[in-house]
């Protein structure tokens, strides 16, 4: 099977996922890879595993370059399953002397596999292990996404193998970021961050600064999924430090549900009333859009509007679901809107400002309810509102 040198003597032997098409909540259209590294050195270290079903994969891979009871140590960066799951069975198979991990790795390892006897070398924050000609400095990074969450560092290649963040859930061919379309592996980047690192910001902000202030070099970031930053790593440092401060950019997301059109309707009206005010916008139904692909989108906007008709003294189970999932995101310095039609109680605009009020959004409005059918006064006050949500994006960028 195919591998990848990725530095003198580092090799990319990982697995392409080219099927999976949800990840836990999250749609991965572009499947995606369990990036998994082996150094040769006077101690062999082979840094992450994969999902168990791909295991063979990985096998096959390091066989093609050593034999692999010659791997003296095993690093687990994170214990999530899709990247330990093979890793009872590569213990067994490798007979390691080592398998380092955090000390909440420890723990989670012992929870997960139920392993005592194995041959554990936990780790402090900032130590380092020499292999021989190289050097291997763990960081940890708990909540990043898991509390066992590490990286490691080493200083003699400025390489950076960093577990699950910088990464893309994206299967491809292609193992760097100078072999894809900048623009494409850039919106998988983001689609990453927005479903997966959202809620865990304030973290990411304070780990780019003690990153910076410890001075590390770094010329090449390999996550555990996706593309390999060789060419500029600069890129998603900086992306991630933008997508972190929740800064915003001028645009808007209208985001609804709609049962017989009436706030489909409405929907359009509020966006033609925002793009008349020079502001980027995206309209997003949620009947033909992915909840996921949606958050994606309300990453980078200021704005947020949404509209939902009420059922059931309550919401449409997509609109419902779409709270939910996003409130357990917390995006925040946004503004936020809210609209629907209703038949005879009209819950739904409170429900949704709730929900906003809840993840600090700023709301702009007190929302608009339509009975039935919207007309076209109705309308009218249905783009003043996209008008006011664009003012308001617009002058706060003054």
């Amino acid at each position: 099977m195919q591998t990848y040198e990725i530095k003198k003597d580092i090799h990319w032997v990982g697995a392409v996922d080219w099927t999976i098409r949800d990840f836990h909540g999250y749609s991965t259209y572009q499947g995606t890879s369990y990036n998994a590294f082996l150094m040769l050195d006077e101690k062999n270290v082979l840094f992450d595993t994969v999902k168990k079903p791909l295991k063979s994969d990985l096998v096959h891979r390091i066989k093609s370059i050593i034999d692999p009871e010659k791997i003296d140590y095993i690093v687990v960066n994170h214990v999530e399953m899709d990247h330990s799951g093979a890793l009872p069975d590569i213990v067994k198979l490798v007979k390691p002397e080592k398998v380092i991990c955090s000390k909440m790795g420890h723990k989670n390892l012992l929870d997960h596999f139920h392993q005592p006897d194995w041959p554990y070398h936990v780790v402090n924050d900032g130590e380092t292990i020499s292999v021989g000609k190289r050097n291997i400095t763990f960081i940890e990074t708990r909540m990043l996404h898991w509390p066992d969450s590490m990286f490691s560092y080493v200083p003699e290649e400025k390489l950076l193998i960093s577990s699950d963040a910088f990464g893309q859930h994206l299967g491809s061919s292609e193992r760097f970021d100078d072999e894809v379309d900048q623009s494409f592996l850039m919106h998988e980047a983001a689609k990453y961050y927005a479903n997966i690192l959202t809620l865990y910001s304030p973290l990411v902000q304070k780990l780019l600064e003690r990153v910076a202030k410890l001075g590390i070099e770094i010329d090449m970031i390999a996550p555990d999924h996706g593309i390999i930053w060789r060419k500029n790593p600069g890129l998603i440092l900086d992306a991630y430090k933008r997508w972190s401060a929740h800064q915003g950019t001028e645009k808007a997301v209208v985001i609804y549900d709609t049962m017989w059109h009436s706030t489909e309707m409405m929907a359009k009206a509020v966006a033609d009333g925002i793009e008349s005010q020079g502001i980027s916008l995206k309209l997003i139904d949620l009947q033909v859009s992915h909840r996921s692909d949606a958050m994606t989108d309300v990453l980078d906007a200021k704005g947020v509007v949404l509209g939902c008709p009420t059922l059931n003294n309550g919401l449409l189970p997509r609109m419902a679901g779409f709270l939910m999932y996003m409130r357990g995101l917390r995006p925040t310095n946004k503004f936020g809107a809210a609209f629907g039609s209703y038949g005879w109680s009209g819950e739904s605009v409170k429900l949704m400002n709730k929900a906003m009020e809840e993840m600090k959004f700023e709301i702009i409005h007190p929302g608009l309810r339509v009975k039935y059918v919207p007309t076209h006064d109705t309308l009218k006050e249905c783009v003043e509102l996209g008008k006011l949500m664009g003012k308001t994006i617009k002058d706060s960028f003054k």
